[in-house]
C-alpha cells in the first residue's frame, strides 16, 4: 500500500526539473521511512477519522519489482485522472462503524481453484484480506460472461460490497451498463481500456513474461515447433502470442509457433483435443491463454513435451516438463486500490504497469531448464525490467510479410493493447 505522504509528495517533487529521478526517490525514502510519524490531529466532526500510515509492498512482495516504481504508477494514475476523486461520491470512503468491515467483493468467471487465471485473482484477493484486517472479501466463482454477472454484482451490493472486481474480460460490458445504476459503488474492471466516473480498470503487461518465456522454449525445442492455445482472440491473446514468438524467434531463428482457438476459457475436452493435435504436427513445447490451465500443463507432462505456463505457477503438476511461465502478483495492485478508495483519494483511471513495478512474475525455471538458458531468462526479464530489452520496436511484420511496427518505432502500453494481427512465424489465423 503506498503511504499517502509519498504520493503527495513525489508530485511536488517531479515539479523541479533540476532535481534528478534518482535523488527524488531518494528524499521519498526519507519521507516514507522517517523515524517518527507526526503527531496525530484531532479529526473534525464527521470527517474520515485518520487510517494507519500504509505501509508499502516491498520488492519481494513485487516479485522483484520497484517499490518505487510500484508508486509512482498510482500516483501517475491520479494526476492523469479526469474523474472526481471518490471522496465526492463512494460509500467505500466514508467511515466505518465501530465492528463494521468494509466490504469487497470478486467475481471470477471460472473456478477460484483453476491453476490458472481466477486462481491468480483468487490469490490476490486472499492478499488484500490479510494486508487490510478491516476487509471482507465476498467471492463468487464460475459466473459466466453474460447478464448473470449483473445479477451476481447487484447480489454483492445488496449484501453490502462497495466495491466490486469483475475479474474477466467479458464482464465489461454487462457491468458499464450497470454501474450507472449505482453510482455510490466504484467497479473496478480487470483489463477494460474505458472507464466511467465509477468504473476503473487496471491491468498488467504479462506478455513481459510470455516474451521471457518464449525464448526459453525457443532454446529447448527440438523440432523448432512450439503450439499456443487460446480462447478468443482479442489483443491481450494476440498481444501474447506475438511476444512468445518474438522472445523465441530472438534465440532461435528456425522457430515456428502454431496457433489455434478453442472459443471457450476453460473446456478441458477442447484442450485436450489441441494439444493431441499440435503433438501430432511435431510441437514439443507447448504453451496457452486460457483461463484454466491444469489440462494442458497435465497432457504435456504424460506425453513427453515441455510446457510452458500462464496466470499462476503450474509447476507441481508438471515436475519434468515445466520449464517457466508468466504469472500475475495482483495482491498488492488489489490492496492498493482498496486502500486509495478507502482514503478517498482513488479517482477512476486505466492503470497499466509491468514488471518494473511488479503487477507480474516469472514463475519459477523447471529443473529441465540447464543453467545457462536459466541464466539467459533471468538475464532478459532483468532487462525488460528495466527497459533495455524492448521487443516490440520495430521493425516488425506480420504474418503475411506487411511491416506493422516501423523501424525504430516502439508503441506505446494503449497500442500494443489494440493489436489486431499475428506476427512473422506464426501459423495459425484469428478468425
Amino acid at each position: 500500500m503506498v503511504n499517502q505522504v509519498v504520493r503527495k509528495s513525489f508530485a511536488a517533487l517531479s515539479g523541479l526539473g533540476a532535481l534528478t529521478t534518482a535523488a527524488a526517490l531518494v528524499i521519498l525514502a526519507a519521507i516514507a521511512c522517517g523515524p517518527s510519524a507526526p503527531a496525530p490531529t484531532a479529526t473534525p466532526a464527521g470527517a474520515m477519522p485518520a487510517k494507519p500510515v500504509a505501509v508499502a509492498p516491498t520488492s519481494a512482495d513485487l516479485g522483484g519489482g520497484s517499490p518505487e516504481a510500484f508508486a509512482r504508477v498510482f500516483a501517475d494514475a491520479l494526476a492523469s485522472s479526469k474523474s472526481r476523486p471518490v471522496s465526492a461520491f463512494a460509500d467505500a470512503a466514508k467511515p466505518l462503524a465501530s465492528g463494521q468491515k468494509l466490504k469487497v467483493g470478486f467475481i471470477f468467471v471460472g473456478s477460484q481453484a483453476d491453476l490458472g487465471y481466477n486462481q491468480a485473482a483468487y490469490e490476490g484477493s486472499v492478499w488484500l484480506e490479510k494486508h487490510m484486517p478491516d476487509v471482507e472479501v465476498l467471492r463468487a466463482e464460475n459466473v459466466p460472461e453474460t447478464a448473470e454477472v449483473q445479477r451476481v454484482a447487484e447480489q454483492m451490493i445488496r449484501q453490502g460490497a462497495t466495491i466490486i472486481f469483475p475479474t474477466s474480460f467479458g464482464y465489461s460490458g454487462p457491468i458499464k451498463q450497470i454501474a450507472g445504476r449505482y453510482p455510490n459503488v466504484v467497479f473496478l474492471h480487470q483489463g477494460d481500456l474505458e472507464t466511467r466516473e465509477n468504473y476503473g480498470a487496471y491491468f498488467g503487461n504479462i506478455w513481459q513474461l510470455e516474451y521471457a518465456a518464449g525464448q526459453v522454449a525457443g532454446k529447448m525445442t527440438k523440432t523448432n515447433k512450439l503450439g499456443f492455445i487460446a480462447a478468443f482472440p482479442i489483443p491481450q491473446t494476440l498481444l501474447n502470442v506475438n511476444a512468445y514468438q518474438l522472445g523465441a524467434k530472438s534465440v532461435n531463428p528456425k522457430v515456428e509457433t502454431t496457433f489455434v482457438l478453442t472459443s471457450d476459457w476453460c473446456d478441458p475436452a477442447k484442450q485436450t483435443t489441441a494439444v493431441r493435435t499440435m503433438i501430432d504436427s511435431g510441437v514439443d513445447v507447448i504453451t496457452q491463454h486460457q483461463d484454466c490451465t491444469k489440462t494442458i500443463v497435465e497432457a504435456a507432462e504424460r506425453s513427453n513435451i515441455y510446457v510452458t505456463g500462464y496466470h499462476q505457477d503450474a509447476s507441481p503438476a508438471a515436475p519434468r516438463a515445466w520449464l517457466t511461465g508468466a504469472a500475475w502478483n495482483w495482491g498488492p495492485v488489489y490492496t492498493e486500490l482498496v486502500s486509495e478508495i478507502r482514503n478517498g483519494t482513488y479517482k477512476t483511471s486505466v492503470i497499466f504497469a509491468g514488471l518494473e513495478a511488479g503487477f507480474v512474475k516469472l514463475s519459477p525455471l523447471g529443473k529441465s531448464v540447464p543453467a545457462d538458458a536459466q541464466q539467459a531468462a533471468l538475464a532478459t526479464v532483468e532487462g525488460l525490467r528495466k527497459g533495455t530489452i524492448k521487443p516490440f520496436t520495430g521493425p516488425i511484420k506480420d504474418q503475411k510479410g506487411a511491416v506493422r511496427i516501423a523501424a525504430g518505432v516502439t508503441p506505446t502500453d494503449a497500442e500494443l493493447q489494440t493489436i489486431d494481427w499475428l506476427v512473422e512465424g506464426v501459423t495459425g489465423n484469428i478468425k
